[in-house]
């Protein structure tokens, strides 16, 4: 008996390994089948000037994603989207534990939105159009592409579209709740005298954990939007620890 005890966790423990691979390759298949069904529909709103047409892009969006994460296995519940002002414009900073927190975050965004991203995604054939609508990219390598990008969010905020960033900048492979934030988010708020809206996303880091490869399992998912942060008292570095301290506490929190 001792030995059976002995060995069943591996045991259980290799067979949810092969299923959750078996899951990731039905998670890659559905997503590129339901992407394509949704490419053409998505790419309307690039005929769509300014913050319709990105209204427009992200209704789709999240329509996408509603059918993908149902499919994988991955309902998402969402609370606190009452915080979001009518009229107001924000920026959003999100917690990063999976790649899957990259295509659930803007879809759920009240309103026109677009999120910071790698310029190096907008090559990827048909999907990279549709990467680079709902972006302001990036190539994190270059100072210049960097000062380009921030100058490019400032836009998207005047035009009264929402900016989602990632203040850890990568995923959190750390057993911290959160990384230690960088600024820019909190400059970008502060100069363009946008209120700062926190959001946690939990069970990402459950059905897509950050040290496996090619690894998906369903799991229920959540996102919390938080009361907006005012970025018109306190310089940057001051609201950076700031929200940090929210979020953190908001973390644990919820992973009680």
């Amino acid at each position: 008996m001792s030995a059976v005890s002995r060995h069943s966790p591996n045991k259980s423990s290799i067979v949810l390994d092969i299923f959750a691979r078996i899951w990731a390759l039905w998670g890659l298949i559905s997503f590129v089948t339901t992407f394509l069904i949704i490419f053409l529909p998505s790419m309307i709103a690039y005929l769509i000037p300014g913050k319709k047409g990105q209204s427009y892009f992200i209704a789709v969006s999240r329509v996408w994603m509603n059918i993908w994460l149902a499919l994988i296995g991955c309902p998402v519940s969402i609370s606190g989207r009452e915080y979001f002002e009518k009229g107001k414009t924000y920026v959003v900073v999100f917690n990063h534990n999976a790649l899957l927190d990259v295509p659930l975050s803007a879809p759920y965004v009240p309103g026109a939105n677009k999120t910071i991203a790698k310029s190096s995604f907008a090559k990827v054939p048909l999907f990279g159009w549709f990467y680079s609508k709902g972006s302001v990219l990036v190539d994190r390598k270059s100072e210049i592409s960097r000062r380009r990008s921030f100058d490019e969010m400032k836009k998207v905020l005047a035009t009264g579209m929402h900016m989602c960033l990632y203040p850890e900048g990568t995923r959190n492979r750390t057993e911290e709740p959160l990384k230690i934030f960088y600024e820019g988010a909190f400059k970008l708020a502060a100069e363009s005298r946008k209120d700062i809206i926190p959001c946690i996303i939990t069970g990402t880091k459950k059905a897509m954990p950050v040290h496996k490869k090619f690894y998906l399992l369903p799991q229920k998912l959540t996102m919390h939007f938080l009361p907006p942060v005012s970025s018109q008292t306190e310089a940057p570095k001051a609201l950076r620890q700031k929200v940090f301290t929210i979020m953190y506490n908001k973390y644990v929190e919820l992973e009680k």
